[in-house]
């Protein structure tokens, strides 16, 4: 299988923006820092390039063309937005039936020890087991409530 080699005849207006900027300001981080990453990848985001522009609008013998051409690369970009993050939800939901069954026995019985503790536990919004819970239904049917 033959492999085909294809050389773009583009010009290449980003690294030629780079180019005019390294050579308009030789210490700046950020112009270095992007052309380096754009040997390396190939690309750049388009809020860097966003940045280059701004870089090479304030060099006054960069050509117009040039400058509008890297502009019309950067509008051709998708815009990236975050969504938004979801409302924060409890770890625990209390169960109200079981809240319900507790409130009906301490009203009859305020000095039940079983049923103060599983109220205590309710309360601190830790999750009663699925024992816990057959046993405060077993409770209210003995009790009759």
């Amino acid at each position: 299988m033959k492999q085909v080699n294809k050389k773009t005849s583009d010009p290449d207006i980003i690294n030629e923006a780079l180019e005019a900027c390294i050579l308009a300001y030789p210490v700046s981080s950020f112009v270095i820092s992007i052309y380096q990453q754009y040997q390396k990848r190939g690309s750049l985001s388009k809020k860097q390039l966003q940045g280059l522009h701004g870089k090479t609008a304030a060099i006054k013998d960069f050509s117009t063309a040039k400058l509008a051409t890297l502009e019309a690369v950067i509008k051709k970009m998708p815009n990236r937005f975050k969504s938004e993050l979801p409302e924060p939800k409890p770890l625990y939901e209390k169960d109200k039936v079981a809240g319900d069954i507790i409130d009906a026995i301490l009203a009859r019985y305020p000095q039940h020890k079983r049923v103060l503790f599983l109220q205590t536990k309710y309360n601190n919004n830790q999750p009663l087991t699925p024992v816990e819970i057959d046993e405060l239904k077993s409770f209210k049917r003995a009790l009759k409530l």
